[in-house]
């Protein structure tokens, strides 16, 4: 939920139109484990808007791969007008601290229309001048399918909006600018691979692992480096693999002492004295 933490994610979500009647949005734990808690949904003009609902139940886990959720947005149909309305979300790990970045506080907008039937019949001229399947209602104002807006129906929408120079294509689809990807284009590409594990997570922006820097990760901090493929996990720092121990990973471990007469060279391997032999000497 990188975009969803952003403290600025609000201007994202200007008002949103008439013709959404949901968000979507995209999260999962990885390999952590978190749990969370939507504490606040409400709407502040009810004779508009009625309570957000969300598509999941309001606490529980967060789900480890990737799953989509909705924040519906139920108009009551009476009365058009735009409604403020707040969601409210904890997300905390398992040791019960509350996340960074969180509690989530959104304040945003909802615009809700009355649509009124055309009694009048079909009106084909002026359908003509609404595009996007849109058609005329009694007043000859055009009424868009749920993905378009404006006058026409000529304007198509994302929400979130498409970030990072993205242009949207069709109803929730985003055609990302060089550089960039994800649903809403919030993501970035880094041209060259992020190293020792980091992540790319804006354009030609990794982010390290504890242990590396540099613009690709690719400077340890430990100097002399870890041998033996461990790893650098802080300042000289090494967390060496299993059968190795030292201050840089440089010592084999024996798991059975070699013996007064043989010293460890490798893993679970002795070098024996002359003359004497066996596996641990």
């Amino acid at each position: 939920l990188p975009y969803l933490l952003d403290p600025n994610f609000d201007q994202y979500l200007p008002v949103i139109p008439a013709e959404v009647n949901s968000v979507n949005f995209t999260w999962k734990a990885g390999e952590k484990e978190y749990y969370y808690d939507f504490d606040r949904l409400k709407s502040n003009s009810e004779e508009i808007l009625h309570h957000p609902v969300v598509s999941i139940e309001r606490q529980g886990k967060v789900p480890r791969k990737p799953v989509v959720f909705q924040v519906i947005l139920p108009c009551t149909g009476n009365v058009s007008g735009i409604a403020p309305f707040e969601v409210g979300l904890q997300i905390k790990p398992t040791n019960g601290e509350v996340l960074k970045g969180t509690p989530l506080r959104l304040r945003l907008l909802k615009q809700c229309m009355v649509r009124i039937l055309n009694i009048a019949g079909p009106d084909p001229e002026c359908d003509k001048q609404c595009f996007n399947g849109g058609r005329c209602n009694h007043r000859r104002v055009c009424e868009c399918l749920d993905g378009y807006m404006g006058k026409y129906c000529q304007e198509v929408i994302c929400y979130p909006r498409c970030m990072n120079g993205g242009t949207c294509t069709s109803p929730g689809i985003c055609l990302c600018a060089d550089g960039f990807q994800g649903p809403y284009c919030e993501g970035g590409i880094c041209l060259e691979a992020c190293l020792n594990g980091g992540k790319c997570i804006q354009k030609d922006t990794c982010s390290c692992q504890r242990g590396y820097t540099g613009s690709r990760c690719e400077i340890s901090k430990c100097n002399p480096p870890c041998l033996n493929g461990g790893r650098c996990i802080g300042m000289d720092k090494c967390k060496c693999l299993r059968g190795y121990s030292g201050h840089r990973c440089q010592k084999a471990v024996c798991r059975r002492p070699c013996g007064r007469h043989g010293v460890c060279i490798d893993v679970d391997t002795c070098q024996c004295d002359p003359g004497w032999y066996g596996r641990l000497c």
